[in-house]
Order: C-alpha cells, then sequence, then structure tokens
C-alpha cells in the first residue's frame, strides 16, 4: 500500500543508496554499497565557482567489504567519486581499518570508535548500516548451512530487534523455540 496522497510539491533532492552481496569463488564474500545524492537545480560547488549541472551527481560513493560466513571483515575498501569538496574523498583510506571487525553486536560502537566523527565521512560511516544489513540477508543461508549441527549457544542477532522477532511472538517460537518466552511454551 502506497502512503496517503501528497500536497503539490517538487523533487528537489534524491539520494540513491544500493546495496548487493556477491558470494565469491575463494569462499568469501563482497558486500558493496553505492550512494549518489543529485539535486534537479543547478548550483554552485562548494569546492570552486563551477555550476553543477542538475542530476550531477553531488556525492558518488562506494564502499565494499570482503567478510566470511562468520561476518568477520578481511578488507574494506572505499572511494568517493564525486563530493562537495576537492578533498572529500582523501578520508577513504581510513576505511580500511575495518578490518578484523566482525558484524554483529556492537558494531555501530566498533565504527563510531574507528571511524566517527573527523576520523570518517558521514555519508559512508552512514552507508555501514544498510550495508551490514545486506550482509546478513546476503549470507543468510550460507550461514544457516555453515552452522547446522553446530549447538545454539547465544540468542540470534535478530531476537527483540523488532516487533516480529519479540521473544514472546509466534516468530521466534517458530524459528528459535529455545528462546520463546510466551505462554504458549511446550
Amino acid at each position: 500500500m502506497p502512503l496517503s496522497p501528497n500536497q503539490p510539491r517538487k523533487p528537489m533532492h534524491t539520494r540513491a543508496i544500493e546495496c548487493v552481496g556477491y558470494q565469491r569463488d575463494d569462499g568469501l564474500w563482497d558486500i558493496e554499497a553505492h550512494l549518489v545524492d543529485t539535486k534537479t537545480y543547478a548550483h554552485t560547488r562548494r569546492h570552486g565557482e563551477s555550476i553543477r549541472q542538475p542530476g550531477q551527481p553531488v556525492h558518488n560513493m562506494w564502499i565494499r567489504l570482503t567478510i566470511d560466513l562468520d561476518m568477520l571483515i578481511h578488507e574494506a575498501e572505499a572511494t568517493t567519486d564525486e563530493g562537495p569538496y576537492l578533498t572529500c574523498g582523501d578520508i577513504t583510506v581510513n576505511f580500511k581499518l575495518l578490518a578484523g571487525v566482525r558484524i554483529g553486536h556492537g558494531w555501530r560502537r566498533e565504527v563510531g570508535k574507528r571511524l566517527g566523527g573527523t576520523k570518517g565521512c558521514t555519508h559512508l560511516v552512514e552507508l555501514l548500516g544498510p550495508l551490514a544489513t545486506t550482509a546478513f540477508q546476503a549470507t543468510g543461508r550460507a550461514r544457516d548451512a555453515h552452522n547446522a549441527g553446530r549447538p545454539v549457544t547465544k540468542a540470534p542477532y535478530q531476537l527483540n530487534s523488532c516487533h516480529i522477532y519479540k521473544d514472546d511472538g509466534p516468530a521466534v517460537l517458530e524459528r528459535w523455540p529455545q528462546f520463546y518466552t510466551g505462554a504458549n511454551k511446550a
């Protein structure tokens, strides 16, 4: 169902984010994110007097994380093809600091330590949120197969993360009955 009818309006800014997960032949996974911001009107660039035309990217940025099925980052790479300032891309080298970090509990906190504030780029750091979700989505079945037969020693990361996965709800009873806390517990 779409949103309710809108008031008369005109578009001004578009942010497009695309995230894709790739299974590599060597057993690792590449998770990539691409962000593009555009305006619908001509405006002056912040780095110089040239004019940026409607539809020309204000931001054009990429991140790739190479991970394994334990969600450990083996390599991280970022690039800025376009930004408001000529030096925007100078900080992308810092994203290599994500190597060795595990996507999961504490992920956002660790990203903040390594890339927060002046150590990173606001837009690239924001992109790591949907990129991490994409990593879980892309590798889900492969991680299930990888972990099949291993004892489940801790609650799944999804538990109590949203209303569907509340610990007393039917989805938890179905998927993880050992962590179900509802009244119909067997």
